[in-house]
């Protein structure tokens, strides 16, 4: 019953500190965890825990350690001589969380780590121009080109581009070029 408690505690304390960390939930605070899981423990060993915990949970997210490359750790972190380890419970607790939290929580780095904004939308079509600018008839076909720009939990920008047949071609070009740098550079790898 004992382990079953304590198992419990280390992964809402996981849980805790992933809600902070990763999801943004200001309201965990690390006295609310000491006080709701381990209202026994001295602030010191709590925060040693805590900080323990924190760093392995770290570690994992930012290696996005698989099932094996999990086991492997944990297996090396229980192993550890002194106060650097972690327990048997502490380790079924770390893998068992991390196996149902790992995609979201990757999903919360990914989005963290963009500075810019991404590519929400692109729709496009072509149109014949039927006139100029200066009067003339033109009946040339062009690209008509709405890109929506944006970041997480912001509203949208939208960019509208115009494209004639000389453009379209060097755009065409250029996407080329880029792909095979990209194929040059991951064939080397």
């Amino acid at each position: 019953m004992a382990d079953a408690d304590s198992q419990r505690c280390v992964s809402a304390l996981l849980n805790g500190i992933t809600q902070r960390l990763y999801y943004g939930n200001t309201e965990i605070t690390e006295e609310f965890l000491k006080n709701e899981l381990y209202p026994e423990m001295t602030q010191d060993e709590f925060r040693a825990l805590h900080d323990k915990m924190r760093s392995l949970l770290k570690s994992i997210a930012s290696a996005d350690m698989d099932q094996a490359q999990l086991e492997a750790f944990l297996t090396a972190q229980t192993r550890k001589q002194g106060g650097g380890g972690v327990t048997p419970e502490q380790a079924g607790a770390l893998g068992r969380f991390w196996k149902a939290h790992r995609t979201r929580v990757r999903e919360s780095l990914l989005a963290q780590s963009r500075w810019e904004p991404g590519l929400r939308g692109l729709k496009w079509r072509v149109d014949l121009h039927t006139s100029a600018s200066r009067g003339q008839v033109s009946n040339s076909p062009v690209a008509l080109v709405e890109l929506e720009l944006g970041r997480p939990g912001e509203s949208s920008e939208f960019v509208s581009l115009e494209f004639d047949e000389q453009k379209v071609n060097l755009v065409l070009k250029k996407m080329a070029e880029l792909q095979e740098s990209i194929d040059s550079v991951v064939h080397r790898s």
